[in-house]
């Protein structure tokens, strides 16, 4: 009988083997791979990161570094007069495996630029024209390091 049972059930685990879950909660480091400004994108706009280290499970890669993945922009203020800073925030949405599955995401990305209301208005006071003097720009640079989550558990191959 045991004998029948392992036949049975050895094409299952030679399926296993070659199959991996990636467990929502898990950690993923990402890096923007181009520099974005606030004053260029629009809420929506795709803008892309890259895995920097290997994420592994039970000895084994399950998201290699330099796979790609997606943020969208939620928020494009540029700088403007009086001081006020500008601001960008982006979305962590997923990332593309090399056979093409998907891997739900969530994290933020948040940069803001420095508020100068303050040095506007006084100066103002003193200079009119001086209210005119802008906060500065949200930059988000080349290299910039951010945070994901896998958001569900998604099954991927490795060793494929």
């Amino acid at each position: 009988m045991a004998f029948v049972l392992g036949l049975v059930c050895s094409p299952v685990l030679a399926f296993a083997q070659g199959k991996a879950v990636i467990k929502a909660g898990t950690v993923v480091d990402v890096q923007s791979v181009q520099t974005v400004y606030a004053k260029n994108v629009e809420i929506g706009d795709n803008v892309k990161f890259k895995v920097t280290s290997n994420v592994m499970s039970d000895g084994k890669v399950i998201i290699p570094a330099g796979t790609m993945a997606d943020g969208v922009v939620t928020e494009a203020k540029k700088s403007s007069l009086a001081g006020t800073k500008g601001r960008l925030s982006i979305d962590l949405k997923s990332l593309t495996l090399g056979d093409g599955t998907k891997v739900p995401l969530s994290g933020n990305v948040r940069v803001t630029g420095k508020n100068r209301t303050p040095l506007a208005v006084i100066t103002a006071i003193f200079v009119w024209p001086c209210i005119f003097i802008p906060g500065t720009k949200a930059v988000m640079a080349e290299g910039h390091n951010a945070t994901a989550t896998v958001v569900a558990n998604t099954e991927v191959g490795v060793g494929e």
